[in-house]
């Protein structure tokens, strides 16, 4: 059975509240678990100590046994110093969408009409 360390989502619109579970991977996001190892609130300061409460070393043990983190999870386990920290490359990250090109070019030509006098 290849488990999965994720988030499951609680709380209500707009107020969302996480669960950090250990669940089978064919299991739906919010559906049955294995085990709770703890709780994330995005909606408090991210320096905030309740913001990610997590059983450490359970999580330590799952991952010795092959449970595989998501990438949130993966970056909660990064913060506690669990998992080596990974490089993450997003080349597009600063590149604006098809609209905001468009836009950008339409401006720059306006900009670049010369100005009757």
């Amino acid at each position: 059975m290849a488990t999965k360390i994720r988030l499951a989502r609680g709380g209500s619109k707009k107020r969302p509240f996480y669960s950090i579970v250990v669940t089978d991977s064919r299991m739906p996001r919010d559906g049955r678990f294995l085990e709770k190892l703890g709780t994330y609130n995005p909606m408090l300061a991210k320096d905030d100590a309740n913001r990610v409460v997590m059983n450490v070393d359970r999580a330590k043990e799952l991952l010795a046994t092959g449970a595989q983190p998501t990438d949130r999870v993966a970056r909660f386990l990064e913060a506690a110093g669990v998992l080596a920290k990974k490089t993450r490359s997003n080349p597009k990250t600063g590149t604006p969408g098809k609209a905001m090109a468009e836009r950008a070019a339409k401006k720059a030509a306006r900009n670049e009409a010369p100005a009757a006098e």
